[in-house]
């Protein structure tokens, strides 16, 4: 444990991807295997199931550090991270030990989620009796799930193949489900990510391990610089860009898994996906996107997450909220790793074998044709109207890639301009890492009735954290602490004062938001400095930006009774 959280020191202490790099690697090459495969697991984003609820460890910490609850409350806003206020806040150790980080997380962190709740505090104590002020904040952020310290997958992946003397693609797919929630990494599972290449590696047909997704870079270019950035529409397979989940279907061996690209395995989430892939011959990987299919054509997005949302899935709602996989691309053909053909070429084996198949669950994402990119802008115009985020870019001669790579070919996202509306900041809270001494996440409200209506209110509706440079967000949060009404722990509702451009790439009508709509990716366009609070938006605008939207309101049901939700 003690190397660990000397390792996360290190790397917290330094934005030098060389620094980060160096650290990872030296790391990797002196722990005992059983600790490295733990440290893989939470540096590439696992993490375990809460293990202690939030309230009690507040509690015990408070008690611990004989603080009353307004003090202890303080000093949480100061530090901003619950994890760092209770390592700093808790009297010395009085014991020691020499376990490593595998032994805390397997004998002492997971038995946590099964110990008895009269139990539970003493155990805590007795944990954080015997770690050093440097140790305890680690083991709280890994307890409250806050575990981050600025370390990327790709630098992960790119440290064990240094290690391991492997190729960085190769780490990169037996990673693929290595921090699957509720995953206990073992030495064995460690010393797999940084062994040489099998003879058997590439056809694995038992395994129901999916490839690394390749990902699309951003094209956002002049219309008028298309040609002579990208030559010709003919050289690029043209499709529109889905707004859903992008999944990988695994079939072999007569089993099959469904892959999201956060690597979590979501085959009981969709079962209707899990049938349709039984009809696929042994040794297929198909990569596309999941969405709800009615009507001949996609819904929105926040249909899914209605599916995404429930612990159990009934008949009526596999009825009423059908899915299919929109595949655009077949990346194992019989056992065999097509990953190195040419995308065109890909994209006709994915076309017979959907012609073959004949599955309604399965569709292949049409391809678009323009007579030059013109063309294909003016049929872009129809993207929101159909539900959809832009079009993707695909070069025809290019190989599937690994993550966000520009080695093997290029995928390209060229997606519509954002949906935007002016609205309010009337909540605050404190950043993490570099940020967390800042108030850099903020909520956002728009008015629920016109100017000149008596008695409106202001409405909560988003909350966003990206958009501002460092001295926008520098110059926010002295506005923040000077017009702050009150706090909630480490969040302040402050007098409306700032009023910003948010985008947003979808909108929905929602139930569960006081607001009765819900946005999808909401991020600050600009600060808008020259309008004052009282020229923000309404509900009313953002209804009129509805699929079909006629510039009604939200239906009255699911207008706020009151002042907004407190934080």
């Amino acid at each position: 444990m003690k190397r660990f959280a000397a390792l996360y020191r290190e790397l917290d202490a330094t934005t030098a991807s060389l620094g980060k790099q160096a650290a990872l690697q030296r790391y990797l090459r002196e722990a005992p295997p059983q600790d490295a495969a733990w440290a893989v697991y939470f540096l590439a984003g696992g993490k375990p199931r809460q293990l202690v609820p939030v309230k009690l460890l507040r509690l015990l910490a408070q008690e611990a550090a004989g603080l009353p609850e307004w003090l202890f409350d303080e000093s949480y806003e100061a530090v901003g991270d619950l994890a760092e206020t209770i390592a700093l806040l808790l009297p010395p150790p009085t014991e020691q030990h020499e376990l490593g980080l595998a032994a805390w997380v397997e004998q002492h962190l997971l038995p946590l989620r099964k110990t008895a709740p009269e139990q539970l505090a003493d155990a805590l104590r007795a944990q954080w009796r015997q770690l050093a002020p440097d140790e305890r904040l680690v083991y709280f952020k890994l307890i409250t799930g806050a575990f981050r310290v600025g370390v990327s997958r790709l630098q992960v992946t790119q440290a064990l193949a240094a290690v391991g003397g492997v190729d960085a693609k190769r780490v990169a797919q037996r990673l693929m489900g290595y921090t699957h929630i509720g995953g206990q990494p073992a030495a064995q599972d460690y010393a797999a990510l940084i062994a040489p290449e099998s003879d058997g590696e590439q056809n694995q047909k038992t395994s129901g391990q999916p490839y690394p997704f390749f990902l699309a870079h951003p094209f956002n270019v002049e219309l008028a610089q298309f040609g002579a950035l990208l030559g010709p529409p003919a050289d690029w397979i043209v499709e529109w860009k889905w707004d859903g989940i992008r999944a990988q279907l695994v079939k072999r061996a007569g089993a099959v898994w469904l892959w999201s690209r956060g690597e979590e395995l979501v085959t009981d989430r969709f079962p209707e996906l899990a049938t349709m892939g039984e009809a696929l011959p042994d040794g297929t990987v198909l990569d596309g996107e999941i969405v709800v299919w009615r009507e001949d054509r996609v819904q929105p997005f926040a249909e899914l997450q209605r599916r995404i949302g429930r612990k159990t899935l009934g008949a009526k709602l596999l009825r009423e909220i059908p899915v299919v996989l929109l595949a655009y691309d077949i990346l194992e053909w019989q056992g065999r790793d097509l990953r190195a053909m040419p995308q065109d070429e890909r994209r006709a084996l994915l076309d017979e074998l959907v012609a073959d198949v004949r599955h309604p669950q399965l569709i292949a994402s049409p391809m678009l044709t323009g007579t030059d990119w013109t063309d294909l802008a003016r049929q872009r115009e129809a993207a929101r109207a159909m539900g959809v985020e832009g079009m993707m870019l695909k070069q025809r001669r290019a190989a599937y890639g690994v993550g966000r790579t520009k080695d093997v070919g290029t995928w390209w996202k060229w997606k519509i301009d954002p949906l935007s509306v002016d609205a309010v900041l009337i909540y605050a809270q404190r950043g993490h890492g570099r940020r967390a001494s800042l108030y850099s996440d903020y909520t956002f409200a728009v008015w629920d009735g016109p100017p000149g209506q008596e008695d409106r209110k202001l409405v909560p509706f988003a909350k966003a954290y990206s958009g501002l440079t460092d001295a926008e967000m520098a110059r926010v949060d002295a506005v923040i602490r000077k017009t702050t009404i009150e706090s909630f722990g480490p969040v302040r509702s402050v007098r409306p004062t700032l009023v910003f451009e948010l985008g947003f790439e979808g909108i929905a009508r929602s139930t569960r938001h006081k607001s009765g709509i819900a946005v999808r990716f909401p991020r600050m366009l600009r600060w808008r400095e020259d309008k004052s609070v009282e020229e923000a938006d309404t509900l009313e605008t953002l209804a009129a930006l509805l699929p079909g939207g006629d510039g009604d309101s939200p239906h009255p049901d699911l207008l706020p009774e009151g002042e907004g939700a407190s934080p």
